[in-house]
């Protein structure tokens, strides 16, 4: 099979998972609280990446990792997943599965936002426009369409949403000037947001075994989320010939999302949140357009 045949299919197949999360995080949450999901999927992603460090035989790794490189795993794995995930999933508890997984998907614009202010990057009057363009969707699916009225449906749910997407922005940042092999520096990562997760346990909520429809939904997120799919999507750039033509189809996988949505969930799709999906998508567009930013950070930070 020829390398490009294969990035489309490891690229389709992350997409194709990636795109199911909205509505497994929604439904797990039904069984699990928050920060309990969050708990049982950290560690169920540490096995699975510790089996594939195993598999491919980088465990040499690992005892390469200097005491400063251990230190910025701390910092990362405080990020994502202990930060990003606690935020989101709480976030998904509060609002629909649409609202939280459309507002979460602003993280390439903050990407850009944060660039300019943490490593001092022109944004430039095209750059504003995109902005622009992106977070009037994120108002418009808010408000549920009303933005006259500036009336928004959940303000803390709409916080947490779009705030996590600042941390997952970040923690690119942070990312892009990691060099480590991916996998074991993802795996270490793993670790300490495992570790903080169950610190955060003890000291603040409880540590439960959950009933088999919550286990199964932790297993499936921890499995692929955080897990699987991440090295789809690294075979999936290794085997292209050309990383764009893999890394626009990260953009099929919030309107499919809205499909397993619609289909499992039942939520009924409004049309502020595909309008707004809409304005999102095209802010991203319109600033790749301009700097191909958001490709270059994927291609460097993994």
């Amino acid at each position: 099979m020829q390398d490009q045949k294969k990035a489309y299919i490891f690229a389709l197949l992350s997409v194709m998972f990636w795109s199911t999360m909205s509505t497994a995080f929604k439904l797990t949450l039904s069984y699990l609280a928050y920060d309990l999901l969050l708990f049982w999927s950290v560690w169920f992603a540490v096995i699975v990446l510790g089996i594939m460090v195993l598999i491919q035989r980088k465990t040499s790794y690992l005892g390469q990792t200097s005491s400063v490189e251990f230190g910025r795993s701390a910092i990362m794995g405080l990020l994502n997943p202990f930060g990003y995930y606690l935020v989101l999933f709480k976030a998904y508890e509060l609002l629909q599965a649409q609202e939280a997984g459309v507002l979460n998907y602003t993280w390439p614009i903050v990407l850009v936002i944060l660039s300019a202010v943490v490593l001092g990057q022109r944004i430039g009057l095209k750059g504003f426009v995109a902005i622009f363009i992106s977070f009037s969707g994120l108002l418009i699916i808010s408000t549920k369409g009303q933005i006259a009225d500036l009336n928004f449906t959940n303000p803390t749910g709409v916080a947490l949403a779009v705030g996590s997407a600042f941390l997952w922005a970040l923690y690119w940042i942070i990312n892009m000037y990691d060099k480590r092999d991916a996998l074991t520096k993802i795996f270490v990562n793993m670790i300490f947001g495992a570790f903080y997760i169950s610190i955060y346990m003890i000291l603040f909520s409880e540590i439960s075994f959950p009933a088999k429809e919550g286990l199964f939904g932790a297993i499936y997120i921890g499995v692929f989320e955080m897990g699987i799919t991440f090295v789809f999507w690294l075979l999936a750039l290794k085997y292209s010939t050309n990383t764009a033509k893999v890394s626009n189809l990260i953009f099929l996988s919030p309107f499919i999302a809205l499909i397993f949505i619609r289909v499992f969930v039942g939520e009924i799709i409004l049309p502020s949140t595909v309008a707004g999906l809409i304005l999102i998508i095209s802010g991203i567009l319109l600033q790749q357009v301009k700097f191909g930013s958001i490709k270059k950070f994927i291609k460097n930070a993994t």
